[in-house]
């Protein structure tokens, strides 16, 4: 109950066992003290009344979450121009950010939540900016690739070469993992750090032999250097890289319940593109955020598995290897471990939360 509402309810019940209702002989004694008492209390409560109403409407500003350009998250355009957060009666506001700015922002405090990978939101708190992982949108499966300029047929072939990656970032972690598992280390290449918005101009570097990224950037890389094709994706090793919501733990807590409204408009996100009949209109959505056509798109699209809610909640199960959430979030922790992204291990089971999902 709001607190003007209370106040009010304390008038009425003040008047109501102070000044029961009079016999006509009482009466006359009891209006003037009635009548005196009503002025005052008028005079002090309602005034505060109406002041504490405008306390509480301004105590609950929208929530920000920081998104950016990849199909998991700029889905969430879908549910904006539809108007189902104000349906779901959450007040909140998505702003627009190339995707290393979007963490630079939640990590300085301008956000709520922000849209990341699980390996950077270990990355992201590491430097002190923690978080909740309340849903998980997708798990990329083609997305993220690595990109080889003309006779480059494998990534064996990199052996010496150079390979530009936003170091500590998903597609760094997608990298090292194609060089293990085709029997190489990570110093077999010489990485070249760059903002991922900015790999396809790097990649045109004649020294430059590859570069990690994922769609729709992987898209312009692929147009800056003719011939260059991906050798390894991120269909490689499914799971490997889980796209999530992550929340600021004391904005998760205070407002759980927005968050869970949040949560539950991601389950008609996906419903919406997944049904024939509207999938179209949901990616035309999308390629008008992203800024290409929507047959381009498409191509985007059929690169990330979105999840319903039902398939989300399932990957919170805790269990080793890519088929939890657990798992390839522990996984990508030893890596960062193992890489010095950070000095000390993350303690994983605090980021992960389960309890915003629909019971």
């Amino acid at each position: 109950m709001a607190p003007f509402m209370l106040l009010a309810s304390s008038v009425l019940l003040f008047f109501t066992l102070v000044i029961p209702n009079p016999t006509k002989e009482s009466a006359v004694k009891l209006n003037p003290l009635g009548n005196t008492l009503q002025r005052l209390l008028t005079k002090l409560l309602v005034p505060a009344a109406f002041a504490l109403g405008a306390l509480s409407a301004q105590a609950a500003p929208p929530l920000k979450v920081g998104f950016s350009d990849w199909p998991g998250w700029t889905a969430w355009q879908v549910a904006i121009e539809k108007g189902w957060f104000k349906e779901a009666g959450v007040d909140v506001k998505f702003e627009w950010f190339d995707y290393s700015a979007s963490m630079d922002a939640f990590a300085a405090g301008k956000l709520d939540a922000v849209t990341m990978t699980n390996g950077d939101a270990l990355v992201t708190g590491s430097g002190g900016a923690k978080s909740v992982i309340v849903m998980v949108n997708d798990f990329s499966n083609g997305n993220d690739q690595i990109i080889a300029k003309p006779g480059i047929k494998s990534i064996k072939d990199l052996k010496g070469k150079k390979v530009a990656v936003e170091v500590g970032l998903v597609d760094h972690l997608l990298l090292v993992n194609a060089l293990k598992k085709a029997g190489l280390k990570e110093s077999d290449v010489t990485l070249v750090n760059a903002k991922t918005n900015e790999l396809p101009q790097v990649f045109t570097a004649p020294d430059i032999a590859a570069i990690g990224v994922w769609q729709p950037i992987a898209g312009e890389a692929l147009k800056a250097v003719p011939g260059s094709k991906a050798i390894y994706t991120s269909a490689d090793e499914p799971g490997l890289i889980y796209d999530v919501l992550a929340v600021n733990p004391a904005t998760a807590k205070a407002r759980k319940a927005d968050w869970e409204k949040i949560v539950k408009v991601w389950g008609k996100v996906v419903a919406y593109l997944k049904d024939p009949k509207t999938h179209a209109d949901a990616v035309k959505i999308m390629a008008a955020r992203s800024g290409v056509t929507p047959a381009e798109y498409e191509t985007f699209v059929n690169g990330t598995n979105f999840l319903t809610l039902e398939e989300s909640a399932k990957v919170y199960v805790k269990a080793d290897g890519f088929k939890s959430l657990y798992g390839s979030t522990k996984f990508v922790n030893d890596f960062n471990l193992a890489n010095k992204v950070y000095p000390k291990g993350e303690k994983v089971d605090s980021y992960i939360d389960a309890s915003f999902y629909p019971k």
